[in-house]
Order: structure tokens, then C-alpha cells, then sequence
């Protein structure tokens, strides 16, 4: 595929990305409108459900859904995605999901919070709840010309980064994290040099995109900045399908694990009798035909043994969870994230 159409689908995934929840991308061509009304049109006898999801699993759900319509022929699924944050607010405040299936699981505890899911919503399913992880990586331009081999690289003078906003969506605070992680295990656990360290990252970034696709977007077609730093399966998708050897993915030394969990959204299922087909909508995506598929789109899956078999394209990193380094989500995000929190202290520094 050529530069010149890539730079056309990303305009397009764009678009669709800069618009509200209720306007983005539709599994099935309705408008999510429609899905967020719980009135989308659908055949006579049919079910129909309503997935919320997160920026850039938009590939992975476009061919999963029809994969599970040939065991459920039955049931219709409409798409939403956007920023993980933004789409958990945009249920919070009434889009009508029958499941979530985000990048971060105080997305879905907030959705806790609001009465809207069940507190034991991790118990039920397999692996609490998260059929797929990946890991944050840096994709750089053919031939690697800025020479970027790790995290310490993305701090130098002049090196030009892209990241989406951690303030707004999971994939840009796996990406801070990722970066201050690093710097903590490099400066044995000191905090102050691991918060210098990650300003200068941050100072680097000239412009923070509203989501994962959007930053692609930017560095992709825009041609803005040296390096993305993005999850693994998006950075293979700009890659293998439309980059044509103009990109190359490098891999850090240490970097962060991302957890994609799911959930049913008990109060949308209940009142729309759709709590059995969302149920097995979720279910399904342990079944080996969909974890082959993640696995096929670089989306590491949670079957060990389907992750071996894809370990030609799907390397071992050494990965650390955030809840491991930082502490419970629930004080990562106003800590690191919330107004006045180290995010934006950083971005006040001198500097910027």
C-alpha cells in the first residue's frame, strides 16, 4: 500500500477519532448514534449490542465481530472508539454500552463507582478480565536516523516525540509511565531524577494528540517527530500494513505492560435484556479462534500457548505493570494525572 493511501485511510481514522463517542466508527456502518440510543435498526429477532472501546483496537474488533457472528448469527454489534478515558466518561455520562472493553482498569472503575458495573466484574471472566495485553514500543523512520535505541534517547535536544495526551487517553499514560518507570529502575528508585528525566521527555513533544490513532496520524501522514512511542499492535499496524518500509519498530530494554480489560455494563444489559449475549460476546474472546486472531494482529494474548506460537512476532520484553510500581490506578490518576498532578506540573516547568 502506498504512502500516499495510507496517508488517506489515516486522514479518514482520524476523522472519526476527533469525533464525540456517539460519532465514531460504527462496527456495522450504523452511526454510533444510533448505537448509543439502544435503538439501532436491526433484523427481526435480533440482538443488538453496543461495544465501547479504546482508540486503536478499532482493527482488531472490526474483524473479531464478524468472527463471533458465525457462532452468533444473531446478534448485531455496533462499534464506538475513541480515547479510553473519554469513552468510559461518555458511558458515565449515558452512552448506552452494553460492554467496555478499554486499555486501563480504573476506566472500568469508574464505571464501578457510578453504579453501572458490578464490583466483581474482574472475577467474571478469565485473567481478571483482560484476554489481551501489549507494550509500549517507539516507532522510528527507516534506517533510525535520530539513532533511538531506548527510553534515554527520547530525552536528548532535539529529538522530536509523539505521544497522545496522558491526560485524556490510556495509550499517551502508558507512555509516561513507561518513560518514568525506566527512569526510576535507571536511577535506582530516585524519584526527583526520574521526574527530570520524564520532563525532558514531555518538553520534546510538540503537540499531544487526542488518541492513539490520532498520534499515528501525526507521525505517519503529518510527518511530525523523530519517534511515536504508541502500543505494540499499533506500531506493527503502521508497519507491516501501510508503511511500506518507511517505518521501523524499535523495542526498549524495560518498558510498560498495558492490560486491555472488558466488562459487561450491568445497568445498560439489565434493562435491555442483553446481559446473555454481552456476557458471551466477552466470553468469546478467549476462545482460541480470537486469541489467535490478536495474536495475528499483535495483540499479545492471554493463552500462553497461542503466545509462544507468535513469539517470531511477538518477542519477550521485559514489561512491569504500573499498579506494581505506582501504586493502585485509583492514586496513579489524580496523582500523575489529575489536575495540578505531576503530568501537568512538568509540562508548567521551565521548558515548555
Amino acid at each position: 500500500m502506498s504512502i500516499r493511501k495510507f496517508g488517506s485511510l489515516l486522514a479518514a481514522a482520524a476523522l472519526l477519532a476527533a469525533c464525540s463517542p456517539q460519532e465514531g466508527a460504527s462496527g456495522n456502518g450504523a452511526s454510533a448514534a444510533s448505537a448509543a440510543s439502544g435503538n439501532a435498526a436491526a433484523p427481526a429477532g435480533n440482538i443488538v449490542l453496543t461495544n465501547v472501546s479504546y482508540d486503536v483496537a478499532r482493527n482488531f474488533y472490526e474483524q473479531y465481530n464478524p468472527l463471533f457472528n458465525q457462532q452468533h448469527p444473531d446478534i448485531t454489534i455496533k462499534q464506538s472508539h475513541g480515547g479510553s478515558s473519554k469513552q468510559a466518561l461518555a458511558v458515565a455520562n449515558g452512552l448506552q454500552a452494553d460492554v467496555v472493553t478499554m486499555n486501563q482498569s480504573s476506566d472500568i472503575e469508574l464505571l464501578v463507582e457510578k453504579g453501572l458495573v458490578s464490583p466483581e466484574w474482574q472475577s467474571r471472566l478469565p485473567d481478571n478480565a483482560v484476554p489481551f495485553t501489549s507494550t509500549t514500543v517507539f516507532l522510528v523512520r527507516k534506517g533510525n536516523p535520530q539513532n533511538i535505541r531506548d527510553w534515554n534517547d527520547l530525552a536528548r535536544d532535539g529529538i522530536k516525540v509523539i505521544i497522545s495526551n496522558p491526560k485524556t487517553t490510556g495509550n499517551g499514560r502508558y507512555s509516561f509511565l513507561g518513560a518514568y518507570g525506566y527512569a526510576l529502575k535507571a536511577n535506582n528508585g530516585d524519584d526527583a531524577k526520574a521526574r527530570e528525566f520524564v520532563g525532558k521527555v514531555m518538553h520534546n513533544v510538540p503537540v499531544f494528540d487526542n488518541g492513539g490513532r490520532a498520534a499515528t496520524t501525526t507521525f505517519v501522514q503529518r510527518q511530525i517527530g523523530d519517534v511515536l512511542v504508541t502500543f505494540e499492535n499499533e506500531a506493527q499496524l503502521a508497519t507491516k500494513q501501510f508503511g511500506e518500509g518507511q517505518f521501523e519498530i524499535v523495542y526498549p530494554a524495560y518498558s510498560v505492560r498495558m492490560e486491555s480489560p472488558v466488562a459487561v455494563v450491568d445497568s445498560v444489559v439489565d434493562k435491555r435484556g442483553t446481559r446473555e449475549a454481552a456476557t458471551a460476546y466477552l466470553q468469546y474472546l478467549w476462545s482460541k479462534e480470537a486469541q489467535e486472531l490478536g495474536a495475528s494482529l499483535y495483540l499479545r494474548p492471554a493463552n500462553a500457548e497461542v503466545l509462544a506460537a507468535h513469539a517470531s512476532t511477538l518477542p519477550p520484553v521485559e514489561t512491569f505493570r504500573p499498579t506494581d510500581v505506582f501504586g493502585p490506578w485509583k492514586e496513579i490518576m489524580p496523582k500523575y494525572f489529575g489536575d495540578g498532578g505531576v503530568f501537568d506540573q512538568l509540562m508548567k516547568a521551565p521548558g515548555k
